[in-house]
């Protein structure tokens, strides 16, 4: 089953369920697959709507972090609710130790040797975790590894 099906499914369950933070979040996630592919004139493939639900979790983090600074535990309760739910969209999540295999593998692919090969690094590692990482985890093990 794809994960347009499996949104569409779990709609179906949250209304039943009569769960309306679910509810809400996955007509806003289906709303903005719908938006992309009049768009694109064409239907997204599950990669496409990976990248949506990740763009979703990164706003979702946002607004946990202001909702920190502005010492609001009912929007921070809803943000990481929301989050929890996101993530169950995405693929499984990788590791630390496995993110930092991959940047060692295009590091010795892109003879990279200072801080300055960021980019090239990045480049590399970057569509082999999509989805699978958070890019600002990425970010600082590439960092850290180019700094030894």
């Amino acid at each position: 089953m794809g994960l347009k099906e499996r949104l569409a499914d779990d709609m179906k369950s949250a209304l039943r369920n009569r769960d309306t933070v679910r509810l809400g979040l996955i007509r806003m996630v289906r709303a903005q697959i719908k938006n992309k592919e009049i768009s694109n004139g064409n239907e997204l493939v599950d990669g496409e709507v990976t990248d949506i639900v990740a763009s979703l979790i990164k706003t979702r983090k946002e607004a946990m972090d202001f909702a920190i600074k502005g010492d609001r535990n009912d929007l921070i309760n809803q943000a990481e609710e929301e989050l929890e739910i996101l993530y169950s969209y995405l693929p499984e999540q990788l590791s630390e130790d496995e993110i930092r295999l991959i940047v060692g593998e295009a590091i010795q692919q892109s003879n990279a040797s200072s801080p300055k090969d960021m980019g090239k690094v990045m480049g590399i590692v970057m569509p082999r975790v999509k989805g699978c990482a958070d890019g600002n985890i990425v970010n600082r093990i590439v960092r850290e590894s180019l700094m030894e």
